[in-house]
């Protein structure tokens, strides 16, 4: 299906959900652990990528980790993670990249993948998203600013892209023994 039908169709049942009588059980907390399963779970990384775009908007705030407080990049990644699939993820981008997860190239892209970024310049990573489809991730860039969508395709951020790795294969594993 293309992936803008894909997103609008999924927004819709999100938000048609939403209108339940009552709330599901929330899954169970799996915590990381590495793998070498390289598939992925279409049905985890919808609910990644519901979650990542319903929390545009969202206010930064340094150190930030829940919508009510506000997300640095970091604490979005593992509050979307947590709530969408139960996966436990490192909380600063650093762990997260250093986990023995999937590394994928830009051409592989799916959704759900963590992009990593070098925005101070050299190959130290300082920044990370939820890439969502289209060339297009969710981050929380910086102070000031808000939860937003991006194209990998712009000159700044085909400058500073790292990496990114498919954590989802991971999650997949753990929760389907």
């Amino acid at each position: 299906m293309h992936t803008s039908l894909r997103i609008l169709s999924l927004a819709c049942i999100s938000l048609l959900a939403a209108c339940a009588s009552h709330t599901p059980p929330a899954p169970p907390p799996v915590v990381y652990a590495p793998s070498n399963n390289f598939g992925g779970d279409s049905r985890a990384a919808d609910d990644v990528l519901i979650r990542a775009i319903g929390l545009v908007g969202t206010p930064y705030r340094w150190g930030g980790n829940t919508p009510d407080g506000g997300f640095d990049c970091s604490g979005l990644i593992g509050y979307v993670y947590r709530d969408a699939t139960g996966l436990q993820l490192p909380r600063s981008t650093r762990e997260m990249i250093g986990m023995r997860a999937p590394v994928v190239g830009r051409e592989g892209l799916q959704s759900g993948d963590l992009v990593f970024f070098a925005t101070n310049g050299g190959r130290n990573v300082s920044h990370a998203g939820i890439y969502v489809g289209e060339g297009r991730f969710v981050h929380a860039p910086r102070t000031g600013g808000t939860v937003r969508l991006d194209s990998l395709d712009s000159p700044y951020w085909q400058r500073a892209f790292l990496e990114a790795k498919r954590v989802l294969a991971v999650q997949s594993l753990a929760l389907h023994p």
